[in-house]
């Protein structure tokens, strides 16, 4: 192909969506129902000088397409959309706009905020100002690669085995010294060896990633020195971030991430990616004209009825894509595709996913993206989690999301918090939201919302810590947020967080402090892993992180966020890496629901009981002052003999009446290491310290006779 002299563009043909490479030529296809025209912008290879500008000359069914033989891989292109400008009727094109393709698989340039990304005057909103911006726009380079996946195949690792881990790409890796300087947080840091060993030797099974797509920092951050660190504001759905690559082109990138997933899934691990199909980087109508917004605004996002000059703003981020537009649910759906059959992920977690479910009467299990979703061959058969909550009027969808979908269930998060931290801090009083009967539901797989809709237990994700608040440690050392390094003076991240400092706000080197708070810790992470459900940890947790109380850093990419290895509690992490074990190797309870019936031999699946050993019955479930409780699992996961679990969540330590039989311990999250030798009989007084937890096993062999 001429550089100033192309050939002119062929009809191509409007499928597939976006560049692609034929062996001869490239066919470009872009959706747009309101464009009256569409031009293709063709670039020299570093996007810094246009070339041509070509007409595409086809529109069929709201598609552009056109041809361009001759030409290939590498070519860097940009779009321009011609139409009216009426905001008030949500029109907002402007052809001095060049407009990222959505489709890209890899982004040309570095993005800085400069006036020209935007139409309307910054300081007149209704007047337009036409600047061009195609110097400092962001470009779209035509791939055509192959990469040599060997033998790699998905874990498919079952439900029951699952065991999550979030963690951020670059904080995991970024301060490891056992890893290269070079390779330190990127998606080459965590295929390393060293990494690998420390998830194996963990136990975990699948990594659930922050977002890796190709995202903006917002321009408030950026004017303050700062970032969008956790990258919850996407701008390319088919392209890896080159930001979390240790180096290169963008080539360079989506090859290293598809090294990073091979060496995963050599080890057993599944690669789970947290995507934001919520809404763009555009923000709202003062934001920048960059990709969508440019092409068809009132086609790609959600706009008021009665005033399409705004935003629909479901996201709490400034704007709503509308999944109920059939072209742009075809472009999730086309992502999600790419990022399964062309990068081998395992599964997805979904941001404020009820936006996806959105119709025009509010949210419903049946939307068109589930209906999707449930019938794709290809995704139908990965993992879909759901975080199961917007900003929007009824938002809060615990437990509606259509059978097959995992959901992040908040409501075991703060039952747990309220239990065991909540309750350090009430001292004799059952702190108030979490009965000894709210409690004992959270731990059998929240049934009051999975099993009248006929899911499985461990479709709820348990946690206690996310990224989205305090770590592990910092709940149980601080009582409010220390937010100030991110500019908002305090104001942001949550302000309830059921948490508790011990007596002293942050650091502290009292003996009684630091004992309390390690005991927590270990309860908490025991309540999780031994929970009916599918647990899911928080990177670091499990080596003591501090954020130093910022319960919002998701602008913070220094070491607030970077776990410092330097720093391990090797007790802490050896009592994680027991805990883990014990999961598998028990399953204290399968995915089933229990009934809590008898059978023919008066064993119960499920009993519950006082420390004194009479059965918990009726009012005795409330009582304000109880913080002792006991579980026994007649009919275990994978054990072969009955499981027993002691709760001790008060501060002093409580003496329980073990059933009858010879049994045990598993597990004392008294210890720093959670090992224990202790062995009992039914009917003997055997003590539980304060603020701590036991798994106890019935001794198929009896052949003691008295407590140890």
């Amino acid at each position: 192909m001429d550089r100033l002299t192309p050939q002119p563009l062929q009809a191509g043909h409007p499928w597939p969506m976006g560049a692609h490479f034929d062996g001869h030529g490239v066919n470009f296809a872009v959706f747009s129902t309101h464009a009256q025209a569409m031009d293709l912008c063709l670039f020299d290879a570093d996007g810094q000088h246009e070339l041509a500008r070509l007409p595409l000359p086809c529109h069929t069914v709201d598609v552009w397409h056109g041809y361009l033989p001759g030409a290939q891989p590498g070519l860097v292109y940009g779009l321009r959309a011609h139409g009216p400008w009426w905001p008030d009727k949500g029109y907002r094109f402007d052809a001095s706009k060049l407009l990222l393709d959505p489709y890209a698989r890899e982004i040309v340039g570095h993005f800085e905020w400069r006036d020209e990304h935007f139409t309307p005057d910054r300081h007149y909103p209704g007047h337009k100002l036409s600047h061009d911006n195609a110097a400092l726009a962001l470009k779209a380079r035509v791939i055509h690669d192959q990469f040599d996946w060997g033998d790699d195949s998905p874990p498919s690792i079952t439900l029951t085995d699952t065991v999550l881990y979030e963690c951020h790409v670059k904080g995991f890796s970024k301060l490891n010294p056992l890893i290269p300087p070079e390779r330190r947080g990127s998606y080459a840091g965590l295929a390393h060896p060293a990494s690998i060993s420390h998830l194996k030797g963990l136990g975990v099974t699948a990594v659930s990633l922050l977002p890796v797509h190709y995202s903006l920092s917002e321009e408030r951050l950026v004017r303050q020195g700062l970032s969008n660190y956790w990258a919850y504001n996407t701008l390319g759905f088919f392209c890896v971030n080159p930001q979390l690559a240790s180096a290169g082109d963008g080539k360079a990138a989506r090859d290293e991430f598809r090294t990073m997933v091979r060496a995963l899934h050599q080890a057993g691990l599944e690669v789970i990616l947290d995507v934001v199909y919520n809404h763009t980087a555009e923000a709202d109508e003062t934001g920048p004209t960059l990709s969508f917004r440019g092409l068809d605004n009132a086609s790609y996002y959600r706009l008021p009825p009665d005033d399409p000059s705004r935003y629909e703003n479901y996201s709490g981020c400034g704007n709503t894509l509308n999944l109920r537009q059939p072209k742009v649910l075809q472009l999730v759906m086309d992502s999600l595709r790419y990022w399964v059959e062309d990068m081998h992920v395992d599964g997805f977690r979904f941001d404020l996913a009820p936006v996806l479910g959105r119709t025009d009467t509010g949210f419903s299990a049946q939307a068109a993206f589930f209906v999707a979703m449930a019938q794709d061959p290809v995704l139908s058969r990965v993992k879909m989690i759901a975080e199961p909550w917007d900003t929007g009027p009824g938002g809060y969808q615990v437990g509606g999301f259509p059978r097959g979908w995992l959901e992040w269930n908040d409501k075991f998060r703060d039952c747990t918090r309220r239990f065991w931290v909540q309750g350090a801090a009430a001292g004799e009083e059952m702190p108030a939201g979490c009965t000894r009967g709210d409690f004992a539901m959270r731990l059998c797989g929240s049934s009051d919302l999975y099993q009248e809709r006929r899911r499985a237990p461990a479709k709820s994700v348990n946690y206690v810590v996310s990224h989205d608040g305090f770590t592990l440690l910092d709940l149980v050392s601080y009582n409010q947020r220390h937010n100030e390094a991110n500019g908002e003076d305090n104001r942001d991240g949550h302000n309830d967080n059921l948490s508790f400092n011990c007596g002293v706000e942050g650091p502290s080197d009292d003996p009684m402090v630091v004992t309390l708070r390690e005991r927590l810790q270990r309860a908490l992470l025991a309540n999780t892993l031994l929970a009916q459900g599918t647990p899911m940890l928080c990177a670091g947790d499990e080596l003591g992180h501090t954020q130093g109380g910022n319960n919002n850093p998701y602008c913070q990419d220094n070491a607030t966020t970077w776990i410092d290895w330097s720093a391990t509690n090797t007790d802490l992490l050896a009592f994680t890496q027991h805990l883990v074990a014990l999961r598998h190797q028990l399953q204290p309870f399968a995915n089933k629901w229990y009934s809590g019936i008898a059978d023919g031999n008066g064993l119960y699946d499920v009993s519950w009981w006082n420390a004194d050993g009479t059965t918990l019955q009726h009012e005795a479930w409330h009582h304000a002052t109880d913080r002792s409780l006991v579980c026994l699992i007649g009919k275990p996961g994978r054990s072969a003999t009955p499981l027993l679990l002691l709760f001790n969540a008060g501060a002093r330590r409580e003496n329980f009446m073990l059933p009858p039989g010879e049994w045990q311990a598993l597990l004392d999250t008294s210890q720093a290491r959670g090992q224990s030798q202790a062995r009992s009989v039914g009917g003997v007084s055997f003590p539980v310290p304060a603020h701590s937890m036991m798994l106890l096993q019935k001794s198929a062999n009896p052949a003691i006779t008295s407590a140890d």
